[in-house]
C-alpha cells in the first residue's frame, strides 16, 4: 500500500466533520490499508484519523500497542464509524498530533469511556477503555468531528507547549 501526506494545521479539512462510511468494500480496506502505514511511519503516532490524510470519512485508527510504556488496551483497533456512547472520570494529560508536528499540549479527558463502532466488514464491536486508549480514541474521534487539541487546551498561554528538537 502506499504512505500518505499528512494534511497540516490549520488546513480547512481538519476542521470538518466527517460523514459516515456507508460501504464496506475493498476501497475502504485499501484506505486503511493506506492509513495504518501512515500511522507506522508517523514518530511516536499511536494513533491516525483519515482527514489526516485528507478523507472526509468516519474511520481511524486506535493503537496503544505504539506507547512508549506497556498499557492496559486491545490491541491495534481500525474503527468505522465510532461512536463513545459512555464516559466517566477525567484527566489531564499532554497530547501530540501529527498534524500539528510543532507543539504539545495538555487536555482535560475521560478517564474511562465505553465506545461503539465497526470493523471493516461492517461487524459491531463494542470496547471499555481507560487511560492512555482511552485518551487516544477520544483525540482520534475529535478528528472526525473537526476539532484538534488545541480546540480543548484550557489555556493556550499555559497549556501549549513548543516541541523540543
Amino acid at each position: 500500500m502506499a504512505v500518505r501526506d499528512i494534511v497540516l494545521y490549520p488546513d480547512e479539512r481538519l476542521k470538518t466533520p466527517c460523514e459516515p462510511v456507508e460501504t464496506f468494500d475493498a476501497e475502504l480496506r485499501d484506505f486503511v490499508e493506506d492509513l495504518l502505514d501512515t500511522c507506522a511511519v508517523g514518530p511516536g503516532a499511536v494513533g491516525i484519523a483519515a482527514p489526516q490524510v485528507g478523507l472526509l470519512k468516519r474511520v481511524c485508527i486506535v493503537d496503544a500497542t505504539r506507547a512508549r510504556r506497556p498499557v492496559p488496551n486491545h490491541g491495534r483497533l481500525v474503527l468505522v464509524n465510532p461512536m463513545i456512547t459512555a464516559w466517566d472520570g477525567f484527566a489531564v494529560g499532554r497530547e501530540g498530533c501529527l498534524s500539528v508536528p510543532d507543539y504539545t499540549g495538555n487536555v482535560i479527558r475521560a478517564e474511562k469511556i465505553r465506545l461503539e463502532a465497526f470493523d471493516l466488514e461492517g461487524k459491531p464491536l463494542e470496547f471499555e477503555m481507560e487511560g492512555y486508549e482511552a485518551r487516544i480514541a477520544q483525540h482520534e474521534l475529535d478528528h472526525l468531528d473537526g476539532v484538534l487539541f488545541l480546540d480543548r487546551l484550557v489555556s493556550r498561554s499555559a497549556d501549549l507547549f513548543r516541541r523540543k528538537g
